[in-house]
């Protein structure tokens, strides 16, 4: 007989049950000694299981052992299948039969498979190479599942830059450049704004039981957009049919003309206002304004104007703004120099020197060109700010604060307002109805428009008490997180000098000597030095 793996075959015999142990051969496997056992222990056959374990291992041929001097019937030949736990695999393990035992066959064991109710993936030609050439003992794959093809999930790819969060790059020199921003994603008519790869539902699969498998559910997508724009008729393919700046807002695709000023913002044109990115060639002038829903271009000199932009701010040269300008960026606002202005900004600010300004930044605040100096002002930044340079030896006042965001702090003071003159309105109430109240204790009758007015005035204090509640609620929710609030840090790379008040959250530090290279952090209730 031809074998490899070793295999064991019960033997019947006069005197008693014998078990004949055949050891692997040519590297096979050797004998699964609790198949062996299990198998006796089935079949109810006694033994002496340390001398049988101490038998099969010592036996190097075919060995023939006693178990014992009793009797029992011929059995057939058995398989064994057991069934990976992910249900992908049966697996089947034939028992040699016993002398005068019957062997299988293929009906008998397409039997034995239907009555463990494996149904699927029946391999017929693994039983035939059996049934052609009997391995007892050995594991034989005789059904498997068919896997679940996995899908994929929509994927839409733009060809545009869709990251507005870059910053302008500073060169070895230390100064900003500002001639290649990469900031705007100008496209031409005709150029393609975004693919679809549509997605990929995959496809079912059945476990050995016959159970369908179902796979994972996948995302779909479609190209959405606004005007100017057209989608292939198979849905894949974005096209713009107009030139000028492209952005991505939730999802949504959106290509705007850019306005562009030929010279400066003056008298020749009046205030601009349009609905997208205006680019101005010149200056523009005192008293005049630029507004537009999307990014706002200076390539000259902004003086005390007004600029307005829903997205960025990006002045070339700068902004001498004579106490006169005012800038409010819904994103980023990106100045070669601040002077003597006001400065919103929705995202982060960077520029190469701020002089006595206001400034206030949701992001970062960074001044670290070639320059890198903030001198006078406030500069608040909702999560950190960095400069070389802080203050000047004159002992400018200079305040650099940093905490929750800056729209945050203006509230804050607003219901600090309010809540103020709140008290004071409600104070005049008390003292009108204290006066009527008095008259009513006497006795006196009011006349009927003195008792409109003493019930309007009963009710006008309730609601200013209501608002002076629902006020203090909410800046004690404020102060509370003010006050929580650890994350963000002052930087100086330079000098701080003398007279620099850092604020972070409502913890304060004056800066009493100059100093150099500092980095102000918080740490519990106080403002204190760090390692830059």
């Amino acid at each position: 007989m031809v074998y490899k793996n070793a295999f064991f075959q019960l033997v019947i015999k006069e005197d008693g049950v014998y078990v004949k142990v055949f050891p692997a051969r040519n590297g096979g496997s050797a004998l699964n000694f609790d198949e062996l056992t299990n198998y006796l222990n089935v079949k109810k056959i006694t033994y002496d299981l340390s001398a049988l374990h101490a038998q099969v291992i010592m036996a190097h041929e075919p060995a023939l052992i006693k178990l014992n001097d009793g009797k029992t019937y011929p059995e057939s030949e058995k398989l064994i299948v057991h069934v990976s736990p992910d249900k992908m695999e049966a697996v089947g393990r034939f028992i040699a039969p016993s002398t005068g035992g019957k062997p299988t066959n293929k009906d008998e064991i397409l039997s034995d498979l239907n009555f463990l109710n494996i149904k699927f993936g029946i391999d017929e030609k693994a039983i035939e190479n059996y049934l052609a050439n009997r391995e007892y003992c050995t594991d034989i794959v005789l059904a498997k599942g068919k896997p679940v093809r996995q899908g994929h999930d929509a994927v839409i790819t733009y060809h545009f830059k869709t990251d507005r969060t870059s910053k302008p790059r500073v060169n070895e020199d230390g100064s900003v450049d500002f001639h290649d921003l990469d900031m705007i994603s100008k496209v031409e008519k005709g150029d393609v704004l975004a693919t679809l790869e549509k997605e990929d539902e995959g496809d079912p699969g059945k476990n050995v039981y016959g159970d369908i498998l179902k796979p994972a559910t996948v995302k779909h997508l479609v190209l959405r957009h606004g005007k100017n724009i057209t989608v292939s008729e198979d849905g894949l393919t974005m096209t713009t049919d107009v030139s000028g700046h492209v952005m991505l807002e939730n999802d949504q695709v959106f290509v705007s003309n850019t306005y562009e000023v030929p010279a400066n913002v003056d008298n020749s044109t009046g205030d601009i206002e349009y609905d997208g990115n205006v680019e101005v060639k010149g200056n523009v002038i005192t008293g005049f304004s630029v507004k537009a829903s999307g990014d706002v271009i200076v390539n000259g000199v902004v003086e005390g104007a007004r600029i307005e932009a829903g997205g960025q701010i990006i002045l070339k040269r700068g902004v001498q703004g004579m106490e006169k300008a005012v800038l409010t960026a819904g994103s980023n606002v990106i100045s070669k120099f601040i002077e003597s202005a006001k400065v919103k900004s929705g995202g982060y600010v960077t520029a190469d020197a701020i002089m006595h300004s206001e400034v206030i930044a949701k992001g970062d605040v960074n001044v670290e060109g070639k320059k890198g100096f903030v001198t006078g002002g406030l500069i608040r930044s909702g999560s950190a700010i960095n400069v070389k340079t802080a203050g000047s030896n004159m002992g400018t006042k200079t305040v650099l604060e940093v905490g929750i965001d800056p729209a945050k702090i203006d509230e804050y003071y607003l219901l600090e307002k309010k809540i103020e003159e709140g008290e004071k309105e409600k104070l005049q109430g008390i003292q009108l109805i204290t006066l009527f109240k008095k008259k009513l204790d006497k006795g006196e009758t009011l006349a009927p428009d003195k008792m409109l007015q003493y019930k309007m005035a009963v009710n006008g204090a309730r609601k200013i008490q209501a608002e002076i509640d629902e006020a203090k609620a909410r800046h004690e929710a404020l102060k509370a997180e003010m006050e929580s609030f650890n994350r963000g840090y002052v930087v100086v790379r330079g000098t701080a000098y003398n007279g620099v008040k850092i604020s972070i959250s409502n913890a304060i530090y004056y800066v009493k000597k100059d100093m150099e290279y500092c980095r102000f952090v918080k740490e519990g209730a106080d403002v204190k030095l760090a390692n830059v």
